[in-house]
């Protein structure tokens, strides 16, 4: 019989990456659950998620919990994040495990912003995307959803996009860093 390993989403991709004091590494979340609620079931939800310490996120939202979060995933939709489904919440919602589905990212750093701003078409400044929001995007052709963490943002790929998610975000970190070099040159 076959000796099955598993391994994380980004396993060979040499994280963490640092460039230019932007550092993108794995963010292992733990389990991931699509939940959509039944038609009429929304308050049967929330009363499902409330001894967990979550409500169903509203539009571009997270709703952070004990040990877990719902993130705003599309209408209707969101992802629960680091919990495993109750009874309670199978009663009242359509479940999908997306665990092994998706690759989590996270950037971290002063410019992490003026790195995703040339793949994504999105305004991420901490004025316009602070902490507690989620969007659902695209990171140059690949679907993401990003979401701002207290000390970054943490993005979010298809699994099988992981290794070119990594490679262009690698490039938009070292040319920001070349830029920031440029300009620090220039003054000097």
């Amino acid at each position: 019989m076959p000796n099955l390993i598993s391994k994380s989403p980004c396993a060979g991709l040499h994280l963490p990456l640092t460039s230019g004091g932007i550092t993108l590494s794995e963010d292992g979340v733990g389990p991931i659950t699509s939940v959509a609620p039944f038609v009429g079931q929304d308050k049967a939800v929330t009363k499902a998620l409330k001894p967990l310490g979550l409500t169903f996120p509203e539009p571009n939202s997270v709703v952070s919990g004990k040990a877990s979060q719902m993130v705003w995933t599309g209408r209707g939709q969101a992802f629960m994040i680091g919990a495993a489904p109750t009874d309670a919440l199978a009663a009242c919602a359509a479940l999908t495990d997306q665990s092994d589905g998706w690759a989590c990212l996270r950037l971290q750093g002063p410019q992490a912003e003026a790195a995703l701003a040339r793949l994504v078409p999105l305004d991420l400044r901490p004025a316009a995307f602070g902490a507690g929001a989620a969007a659902r995007s695209l990171l140059n052709h690949m679907p993401v959803i990003l979401i701002r963490t207290g000390d970054g943002i943490a993005v979010m790929v298809f699994r099988s996009m992981a290794a070119t998610a990594v490679h262009e975000i690698k490039e938009a970190m070292d040319a920001v860093a070349a830029r920031t070099f440029a300009s620090s040159a220039q003054l000097a």
